[in-house]
Protein backbone atom coordinates (compact mmCIF):
# COMPACT_ATOMS: atom_id res chain seq x y z
CA UNK A 1 0.00 0.00 0.00
CA UNK A 2 1.00 3.16 -0.52
CA UNK A 3 0.32 6.85 0.82
CA UNK A 4 0.78 9.99 -1.18
CA UNK A 5 0.82 13.55 0.53
CA UNK A 6 -0.14 16.77 -2.09
CA UNK A 7 1.67 20.03 -1.43
CA UNK A 8 2.34 23.50 -3.11
CA UNK A 9 -0.55 25.10 -3.66
CA UNK A 10 -1.51 28.42 -2.87
CA UNK A 11 -3.19 31.73 -3.64
CA UNK A 12 -1.70 33.32 -6.87
CA UNK A 13 -2.87 35.96 -9.49
CA UNK A 14 -3.69 34.99 -13.08
CA UNK A 15 -0.74 34.15 -15.37
CA UNK A 16 1.72 33.03 -12.35
CA UNK A 17 3.40 29.61 -11.99
CA UNK A 18 3.28 26.63 -9.47
CA UNK A 19 5.02 23.77 -8.56
CA UNK A 20 2.76 21.39 -6.88
CA UNK A 21 4.27 17.82 -5.62
CA UNK A 22 3.24 14.33 -4.14
CA UNK A 23 5.16 12.35 -2.22
CA UNK A 24 4.76 8.33 -1.85
CA UNK A 25 5.57 6.97 1.77
CA UNK A 26 4.71 3.10 1.82
CA UNK A 27 6.13 1.65 -1.13
CA UNK A 28 8.63 2.77 -4.01
CA UNK A 29 7.08 5.32 -6.20
CA UNK A 30 8.14 3.55 -9.15
CA UNK A 31 5.64 0.45 -8.74
CA UNK A 32 2.40 3.23 -9.37
CA UNK A 33 1.56 4.96 -12.57
CA UNK A 34 0.15 8.48 -11.26
CA UNK A 35 -2.21 10.73 -11.67
CA UNK A 36 -3.33 14.56 -10.99
CA UNK A 37 -6.73 15.72 -10.77
CA UNK A 38 -8.85 18.53 -9.56
CA UNK A 39 -12.04 19.44 -7.87
CA UNK A 40 -13.54 22.69 -8.08
CA UNK A 41 -16.10 24.34 -5.63
CA UNK A 42 -19.49 22.81 -6.80
CA UNK A 43 -18.21 20.55 -9.43
CA UNK A 44 -17.33 17.51 -10.28
CA UNK A 45 -13.53 15.98 -9.95
CA UNK A 46 -11.88 16.16 -13.09
CA UNK A 47 -8.65 14.41 -14.66
CA UNK A 48 -5.48 16.87 -14.90
CA UNK A 49 -2.91 14.46 -15.97
CA UNK A 50 -1.24 11.23 -15.82
CA UNK A 51 2.76 9.84 -16.21
CA UNK A 52 3.50 6.03 -16.33
CA UNK A 53 5.71 4.66 -13.77
CA UNK A 54 9.12 5.45 -15.56
CA UNK A 55 7.63 8.52 -16.76
CA UNK A 56 8.46 7.76 -20.40
CA UNK A 57 4.91 8.51 -21.39
CA UNK A 58 2.11 11.08 -19.95
CA UNK A 59 -1.85 12.15 -20.60
CA UNK A 60 -3.60 15.55 -20.61
CA UNK A 61 -6.61 16.85 -20.01
CA UNK A 62 -7.33 19.65 -23.33
CA UNK A 63 -7.88 22.22 -20.63
CA UNK A 64 -4.03 21.93 -19.65
CA UNK A 65 -2.31 20.61 -22.45
CA UNK A 66 0.63 23.40 -22.89
CA UNK A 67 0.07 24.99 -19.78
CA UNK A 68 0.79 22.30 -17.63
CA UNK A 69 3.52 19.62 -17.11
CA UNK A 70 3.85 16.27 -15.19
CA UNK A 71 6.92 14.74 -14.20
CA UNK A 72 8.26 12.53 -11.32
CA UNK A 73 11.55 11.77 -10.00
CA UNK A 74 11.28 8.26 -8.84
CA UNK A 75 14.21 8.44 -7.00
CA UNK A 76 12.74 10.83 -4.55
CA UNK A 77 9.40 9.34 -4.74
CA UNK A 78 8.05 12.38 -5.65
CA UNK A 79 5.74 13.05 -8.81
CA UNK A 80 5.15 16.96 -10.04
CA UNK A 81 2.70 19.04 -11.91
CA UNK A 82 3.97 22.22 -13.29
CA UNK A 83 1.38 25.09 -13.94
CA UNK A 84 2.22 27.89 -15.58
CA UNK A 85 0.22 30.51 -17.34
CA UNK A 86 -2.15 29.71 -14.93
CA UNK A 87 -5.89 31.14 -14.65
CA UNK A 88 -8.79 31.69 -12.62
CA UNK A 89 -10.46 28.47 -14.04
CA UNK A 90 -7.47 26.32 -12.73
CA UNK A 91 -8.68 27.27 -8.98
CA UNK A 92 -9.61 23.94 -7.38
CA UNK A 93 -8.23 21.65 -5.25
CA UNK A 94 -5.48 19.43 -6.45
CA UNK A 95 -5.62 15.61 -5.64
CA UNK A 96 -2.34 12.85 -6.97
CA UNK A 97 -3.76 9.22 -7.59
CA UNK A 98 -1.98 6.18 -8.00
CA UNK A 99 -2.41 2.79 -9.53
CA UNK A 100 -0.11 -0.01 -10.43
CA UNK A 101 -0.57 0.48 -14.35
CA UNK A 102 -2.98 3.09 -15.15
CA UNK A 103 -2.52 6.60 -15.70
CA UNK A 104 -5.76 8.15 -18.05
CA UNK A 105 -8.67 9.95 -16.87
CA UNK A 106 -10.83 7.55 -15.33
CA UNK A 107 -10.48 8.19 -12.01
CA UNK A 108 -12.48 5.25 -10.33
CA UNK A 109 -9.78 2.73 -11.67
CA UNK A 110 -6.89 4.55 -9.26
CA UNK A 111 -6.23 2.74 -6.22
CA UNK A 112 -5.06 5.36 -3.70
CA UNK A 113 -5.55 9.15 -3.47
CA UNK A 114 -3.76 11.75 -1.13
CA UNK A 115 -5.88 14.19 0.86
CA UNK A 116 -5.67 17.28 -2.33
CA UNK A 117 -3.86 20.76 -1.92
CA UNK A 118 -5.64 24.14 -2.94
CA UNK A 119 -4.50 26.23 -5.81
CA UNK A 120 -6.67 29.63 -5.81
CA UNK A 121 -5.87 31.76 -8.92
CA UNK A 122 -7.27 35.54 -8.46
CA UNK A 123 -7.96 37.61 -11.84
Amino acid sequence: QVQLTESGGGLVQAGDSLRLSCVASGRPFSMYATGWFRQAPGKERDFVAGISRNGASTYYADSVKGRFTISRDNAKNIVYLRMNNLEPEDTAVYFCAADPMYYFNRQQTYDYWGQGTQVTVSS
